[in-house]
């Protein structure tokens, strides 16, 4: 009498048959296996160093000049800011449109226009910048360095006269 193959032995012998037909590396079908590129993972691959930037004498001599010219124009600022300070002490308690209120609003003017030459200064080592990135060029160390110098001295340059400005009676 032959031994009736029952419903779970039917479906295990699908199952292998079915297996076994992937396992084989042979025939029209592609393998089910991993591929090498699925092996990987997804951690991002190292990152190589930066090679090191050629000199530039050129935007070096560029460099020195904005550096001087941007030291003198927070020279100036700094002697205008002391004067405006004083000024607006002066000021306080005044009222907006006396004498003493109009002279350190005057100061502060003058300090928005001393501002505005370290703002030129800071454009010019901008635009060196934007075009160097443009080229394609990497980033050029002195240059980022005065960038991070310049901005840092607008910041303080714009609290500064703000300080002062808020110290004086609002205009009517």
């Amino acid at each position: 009498m032959a031994h009736p193959i029952t419903r779970p032995t039917l479906l295990l012998c699908t199952a292998l048959v079915t297996l076994a037909g992937c396992a084989v590396p042979e025939g029209p079908y592609p393998s089910l296996a991993p591929r090498p590129a699925e092996k990987l993972g997804f951690d991002e691959p190292a990152v190589a160093p930066p090679a090191p930037v050629a000199p530039d004498p050129a935007l070096d001599a560029r460099l020195a000049t904005n550096a001087r010219d941007r030291a003198a124009a927070a020279q100036a600022f700094d002697q205008a800011a002391t004067r405006a300070e004083r000024l607006a002490a002066a000021a306080r308690g005044a009222k907006a449109g006396s004498d003493r209120w109009l002279d350190a609003q005057t100061a502060l003017a003058e300090l928005d226009a001393l501002r505005a030459r370290h703002q030129d200064a800071l454009g010019v080592l901008e635009d060196l910048a934007a075009t160097r990135a443009q080229s394609l060029e990497p980033a050029y160390p002195e240059l980022e360095r005065a960038l991070e110098t310049a901005r840092a001295t607008s910041t303080a340059q714009t609290r500064r006269i703000d300080a002062i400005a808020a110290s004086l009676a609002p205009a009517a």
